[in-house]
């Protein structure tokens, strides 16, 4: 499964798909960058992750085909 991540660049902020050399498309806000990356991971099927201006992880989540028998 692919993912997609919003991150901090020098230009403002960048929604990069992994293994991809360059960002997909770098924005002045990070809402903005949010929804393209979600976008772009319900297009790909993939995971979605939103960092903070610290690098940690503030949003995680998965449009991918996850398994539908899932306990707890």
């Amino acid at each position: 499964m692919s993912r997609v991540s919003v991150s901090k660049h020098p230009d403002g902020w960048q929604a990069k798909v992994a293994g991809n050399e360059r960002a997909s498309k770098v924005c002045t806000t990070q809402a903005e960058c949010r929804e393209f990356g979600i976008g772009l991971a319900k297009k790909l099927g993939a995971e979605f992750t939103l960092h903070g201006e610290n690098g940690r992880i503030r949003e995680k989540n998965s449009y991918g085909n996850d398994p539908k028998s899932i306990k707890g």
